[in-house]
């Protein structure tokens, strides 16, 4: 099967993940930007190839559906150099998969979104506050893995170093300073350095 079109938002960091590993693979797709705000709009367009109505999709050549960020990335970078062909260490990759959604995008997008995306910190002043909490811990969890390695699973770069990087590169945006984090900084610029990297918003 072979991905056709994407719906996508630049602003979203599990859509971006997934442009970047695209663009790593040389794929070309279909882009539709859809508002990630317009949660009912959002529906009508995506609910017959998405029952969260969640983006980003993509659409194949067969007319099938795909979603959910990770489960996208673990299905492109089959039989590529992105994911090894061990066991063992495929499921060291879902592991820090996982522990992307539940303790970094989690607190780290969220805080993001209200922020910077929404410009309502203020009204979620508590909140934040346990976001930041959590957020710095899933960072500092991130800083010591790094401490004896270039990329999280087999020193090698693969799908788990796009997808915790897609959203711990805009930290900043949703309040968390990098500075004590000097390895995950490094990590940073060593991802940005791969073969067809591209950034998250489109150049104009």
């Amino acid at each position: 099967m072979k991905p056709i079109r994407m719906y996508d938002s630049q602003i979203s960091g599990n859509c971006y993940k997934v442009r970047l590993l695209m663009s790593h693979l040389g794929i070309s797709v279909e882009r539709i930007e859809v508002s990630v705000a317009a949660r009912e709009k959002r529906r009508e367009l995506l609910g017959h190839m998405n029952p969260a109505a969640k983006i980003p999709v993509l659409e194949f050549d067969d007319d099938s559906f795909m979603a959910e960020s990770n489960a996208i990335l673990w299905f492109l970078a089959q039989n590529t150099i992105y994911l090894t062909d061990d066991p063992f260490q495929q499921a060291r990759v879902l592991g820090w998969m996982f522990f992307e959604q539940n303790n970094l995008e989690a607190n780290i997008a969220t805080a993001r979104w209200w922020l910077t995306v929404k410009n309502v910190g203020d009204d979620y002043r508590d909140h934040l506050a346990l976001r930041h909490e959590a957020g710095h811990q899933a960072l500092t969890t991130l800083e010591g893995h790094l401490a004896d390695r270039e990329f999280l699973v087999d020193n090698r770069y693969s799908i788990a170093d796009i997808s915790l990087y897609a959203y711990t590169h805009v930290a900043p945006e949703g309040g968390f300073s990098l500075a004590d984090y000097p390895l995950v900084r490094t990590w940073i610029d060593r991802v940005q350095q791969q073969p067809g990297y591209v950034p998250m918003f489109d150049e104009a």
